[in-house]
């Protein structure tokens, strides 16, 4: 915990670089500043949760991880998971869940989950972002058209159907500001300014709005602060709270039913399997974005701590309004282009998100709902790697593509933690039969391996690990010897690894042996392997069982035991 920041403090930053970390975070919280909304709305909740996010767990996180150029905040990755919750349980059950996530994440941490967080495989990975930016794009139609939606509350094909049926309500303004919007977003990379494009478009489109409403009344479009509401110590107004983000116990919120959800154990085993979810991806999505970062700059995370600083983040983000982050790519990715390099750069773009609440949300209230929808149109492109996509289902075994698809399928027509945990078992599935295929055990030509060896010892290559799968496929034939044989030589030479169902299966080999009057040798099986055996009681037997260091002295043992 805190070796980031540690880490940051033992190389002694200098001035330049402190510079270069403020100017990058200003950078980060431009970007930062529309997203953060724009991933609130798209979570069913009013945007000012997405920037107390941004606040509160970006300084959090950014001091307590692993990762010293992570940015941490509200990631389009969560929309998929959030979005059921809100509709289930609120408000307040989503910052309970996300409470109780922070808690499993730093259980993950302390329990050093996180190498094996970073070994899900490349299709289950792929295809549940994929999935996600689908799910993310579908959703944004409602307001990129202008269309009135009616409620529902159901899986993907639901929502589908819910919208087509909405068509008729289509809005033109709405339409042609969002197609504005996303048409600077393609553009604007193309003139390589440094001004990000995400600031341009939403300007652009807020400035479109608010000309198309003064000239005309019937062209009003769909804004924040058309959109949102609130009522806070007696104050009300639209938009977004111009307060600074309050203490509140997460389970005074309201629920589904607009009534406190409270805290019980009932409540926490409903909300469970929904913590399990956010936990799960932010760990992935998190160390995943570490990852990345790492080979962007050559700096170096630890996995652990990250999991970590993410759990304390999550858990008290909640307290403060914010909805469960994680390490965002993009936001990091800018702030590494930027010329970040220490959480300072984390601090400051949450410090700017701060201010923007306090200074310039009557600004903010203009931003149309198609322009947030256009910024999440293009965050779903570049989630969905298209191009990693197909070029997998093109190049790929056949076994990968069929997970890849399958993880695609049921993220977006179920749920991702469905869609991640049947990935990751079709995956392990696959491994354990490729691992399967990798051990052999043959029968040595004796009389082509050792001059003058008489036809009574048979010698067996035992090559590659031998675990539940390989244990019995390997060796299953050993036992049904020819009748001439009377001593059997098992060369474990290449034998690298070996678990208890392949102590197991020696342990019933011997007997079977032994029983049949066969003995047996057991040949440069490695020392560490070799402790296992005897633990589990498969010794030394003079005549029965006989254990050698290289295969000439097991040949000798053998032609003693005849």
């Amino acid at each position: 915990m805190f070796s980031a920041f540690a880490r940051t403090v033992t190389s002694r930053p200098t001035a330049a670089s402190i510079q270069a970390d403020i100017l990058s975070g200003l950078t980060i919280g431009i970007v930062a500043l529309p997203l953060s909304m724009a991933f609130a709305i798209a979570s069913g909740v009013a945007p000012q949760h997405g920037l107390y996010t941004a606040i509160v767990a970006g300084i959090v996180i950014s001091l307590t991880g692993g990762s010293t150029i992570n940015v941490s905040g509200p990631t389009a990755a969560f929309v998929v998971v959030l979005l059921p919750i809100v509709q289930k349980f609120g408000l307040g059950g989503l910052l309970v869940s996300g409470m109780m996530a922070g808690l499993i994440l730093i259980g993950m941490g302390i329990a050093k989950l996180g190498k094996l967080i970073e070994v899900v495989p490349y299709p289950v990975t792929v295809g549940f972002t994929s999935g996600i930016a689908v799910i993310i794009a579908t959703f944004q139609i409602k307001d990129f058209f202008g269309l009135t939606v009616e409620k529902v509350e159901g899986h993907y094909i639901e929502q589908v159907g819910a919208i087509i049926r909405a068509v008729p309500t289509f809005t033109l303004i709405d339409f042609l500001i969002g197609l504005l919007t996303l048409a600077v977003l393609i553009v604007w990379p193309r003139f390589r300014s440094r001004i990000p494009g995400h600031l341009v478009a939403v300007i652009l489109g807020s400035f479109t709005a608010w000309a198309a409403g003064k000239i005309s009344p019937s062209c009003t479009a769909a804004t924040i602060g058309s959109r949102f509401h609130f009522e806070l110590n007696g104050v009300s107004g639209s938009g977004i709270p111009p307060f600074l983000p309050s203490i509140n116990w997460p389970w005074n919120l309201p629920g589904a039913d607009g009534q406190p959800v409270g805290l019980s154990w009932e409540m926490i085993h409903t909300l469970f399997p929904s913590a399990i979810a956010i936990a799960v991806l932010a760990a992935i999505t998190s160390l995943l974005c570490s990852v990345i970062a790492d080979g962007l700059s050559g700096h170096k995370h630890d996995s652990n701590d990250e999991l970590i600083g993410q759990g304390i983040g999550n858990l008290i983000a909640p307290f403060f309004g914010g909805i469960p982050a994680t390490a965002a790519i993009a936001r990091t990715a800018t702030n590494i282009k930027a010329g970040g390099r220490t959480p300072l750069a984390s601090i400051v773009h949450s410090i700017f998100v701060l201010l923007s609440i306090l200074l310039i949300t009557p600004l903010l209230s203009y931003i149309p709902m198609a322009s947030m929808a256009a910024l999440l149109f293009m965050v779903a492109w570049n989630m969905s790697e298209a191009k990693h996509f197909i070029r997998t289902v093109k190049i790929a075994p056949g076994s990968d593509v069929a997970v890849l698809l399958i993880c695609f399928s049921l993220t977006v027509l179920f749920d991702m933690a469905i869609a991640v945990g049947v990935g990751m078992s079709l995956a392990s599935v696959l491994f354990i039969q490729r691992s399967i295929s990798l051990t052999t055990a043959t029968k040595v030509d004796s009389r082509e391996a050792v001059d003058g060896l008489p036809p009574s010892i048979a010698i067996y290559d035992i090559n590659g690990p031998l675990f539940f799968g390989s244990a019995q496929k390997s060796m299953k034939n050993i036992t049904s010897v020819s009748p001439e044989v009377r001593v059997v030589i098992l060369d474990m030479t290449k034998v690298n690894m070996i678990d208890m169902s392949a102590i197991v299966a020696m342990e019933s080999i011997s007997r079977n042996l032994e029983n049949n009057g066969v003995g047996l040798v057991i040949n440069n099986l490695q020392a560490r392997m070799l402790l296992k055996l005897r633990k589990a009681g498969l010794r030394k037997h003079n005549g029965k069982v006989e254990f050698s260091r290289t295969l000439e002295e097991g040949i000798e043992k053998a032609k003693e035991m005849l």
